[in-house]
């Protein structure tokens, strides 16, 4: 699945990274807790999550995810976004719960990562 078919899925606006829109996602993983991330995520995911601050992008970086989806209507600014450019991890937002953006994702066949 590329990350324009998750915009799509999820009715998600790019915050940055419209360009990296045909990257392709392996799997998805879905938390607040980055510690989980570091744990059981595998490269080349979509990350997933309700909290905006900068080590959400540094989690990502570590992990190797093609993109962050921020949920609940999440609107990162600022510092976290810049690190997002400055690392070329693409941004995103949806006002689906987390709940819902996995379903969604899972039923468009997507697994987790």
């Amino acid at each position: 699945m590329t990350l324009g078919e998750v915009q799509k899925i999820l009715e998600a606006r790019v915050i940055w990274g419209d360009e990296y829109l045909d990257r392709e996602v392996s799997g998805g993983f879905a938390s607040d807790l980055m510690s989980d991330y570091l744990v059981f995520a595998k490269p080349k995911g979509l990350l997933l999550t309700g909290l905006i601050h900068s080590q959400v992008v540094r989690t990502a970086e570590i992990i190797d995810a093609q993109a962050v989806v921020f949920v609940r209507g999440k609107l990162p600014e600022g510092e976290l976004v810049e690190l997002a450019k400055e690392k070329g991890i693409p941004v995103m937002t949806t006002d689906k719960l987390l709940f819902d953006s996995c379903g969604l994702l899972f039923l468009a066949g997507l697994r987790g990562a």
